[in-house]
């Protein structure tokens, strides 16, 4: 099977420029100009090519929680924000805690096609707060773990959980969060944690991912343990760049102006290694209820592109790396970039489209989303997945 895009302005983490892309058996076969045209033929309209979207930071809701999102609903929505590849969190019901779970949701998503899903095993079994043995049965599948939601509240169960993952190759995402101090001041539950979880990281030598990171000071020690050499690589969500001192509730919660202001300084200076949207559907119940979180894949890059690249002139070669190819070499993917033997998934986007966000139209279940009724500019109109449009709009 082949693909030919043509009379498109190719867009990646090292280059830009008005380029053709030939497509062979789902991998980018050749870049440049006339290039030899076979197969479909997608005429670009000299809009934007970019690698397709890779999401660290995901919530599908399935197993257990399909009322307010499943494999499909969630594949869809990345489909529709650019997004071939998602890394789902272990917060499911069961806990995914097991390869049982782990295959079950793979085996789910491979049949829908839309997505290449990877899926978190917990730090602690069950989010006991005690386990670890359950990541030595682990097997080469699964790159990640989590207790997202959870903040890891024991440090040495913290470091038993780091000294199994470096020797299984594994990265340990940190949701820094100190949950006896959250109830009363979150600012100080996730730098406390921030600090405890990079300490360990850099004693013990385990590869480490801060999640979520939304103040100045969390920031600061990430930045501090960088320069130092330490194994360590974060993210932010769009939603902690576009937004300050409101009270939707989110954790963790929207900060100040002055941290919004920081992660943004600290994207400008290379030290935030991905942006990832922490999808997390709810009802409306739920969120009535004060569920935490809101969706974000159909959002994202429309978020991004606008409070960064239009409005702080931030170049879009710098968010391809953020949204593409950093996440993809965190996930060890063979995705995120526009070089020949990659594999071929693009995000085709109008950079000069100005759309107003409506949620009751998201391909996701969960309409829980503060971006309702806000004006974006950039937008996703194409997405393709192995040389295959996975969704078009």
């Amino acid at each position: 099977m082949e693909l030919f895009i043509k009379n498109a302005f190719l867009t990646e983490e090292s280059w830009a420029d008005f380029a053709d892309v030939l497509v062979k058996d789902g991998k980018i076969a050749a870049i440049g100009h006339n290039l030899p045209c076979a197969g479909e033929v997608i005429d670009a309209g000299s809009l934007t090519l970019l690698p397709a979207f890779v999401d660290l930071h995901c919530h599908f809701r399935d197993p257990g929680y399909t009322y307010k999102e499943n494999m499909e609903s969630g594949c869809r929505a990345a489909a529709k924000g650019g997004y071939t590849a998602v890394n789902l969190m272990a917060n499911t019901n069961p806990v995914c805690s097991d390869m049982e779970t782990v295959r079950y949701v793979r085996q789910k998503a491979e049949q829908i096609g839309l997505a290449e899903v990877h899926q978190c095993v917990s730090v602690t079994k069950d989010f006991d707060g005690r386990t670890v043995e359950h990541l030595k049965e682990l097997d080469d599948t699964v790159r990640l773990i989590s207790e997202d939601g959870k903040g890891v509240m024991s440090n040495l169960i913290m470091a038993r959980a780091m000294e199994i993952a470096k020797e299984k190759g594994l990265i340990v995402l940190s949701h820094a969060e100190d949950m006896e101090l959250s109830s009363t001041d979150y600012r100080l539950a996730e730098n406390i944690a921030t600090v405890q979880h990079i300490h360990l990281s850099q004693y013990l030598g385990a590869r480490l991912h801060m999640c979520h990171v939304s103040t100045k000071e969390a920031m600061e020690e990430i930045i501090r343990a960088k320069r130092a050499g330490a194994p360590v690589t974060c993210e932010v969500a769009p939603h902690h760049l576009w937004f300050c001192d409101t009270d939707y509730r989110v954790n963790p919660p929207i900060r100040t102006r002055e941290d919004r202001e920081f992660l943004i300084q600290a994207i400008q200076n290379g030290f935030v290694d991905a942006i990832a949207t922490d999808h997390a559907p709810h009802t409306q119940e739920d969120k009535r209820n004060g569920a935490p979180g809101m969706v974000g894949l159909e959002t994202a890059f429309s978020v991004c592109y606008t409070r960064l690249v239009k409005e702080r002139g931030l170049p879009l070669t710098l968010l391809s790396r953020l949204l593409s190819a950093a996440p993809a070499r965190i996930l060890g993917l063979n995705k995120g970039r526009l070089l020949p033997g990659y594999d071929a998934d693009f995000a085709l986007v109008d950079e000069k489209r100005e759309w107003k966000v409506q949620a009751a139209n998201f391909a996701s279940k969960g309409k829980n989303s503060p971006f309702d009724g806000i004006w974006l500019q950039g937008k996703v109109v194409r997405t393709i997945k192995a040389g295959k449009t996975t969704w078009r709009e």
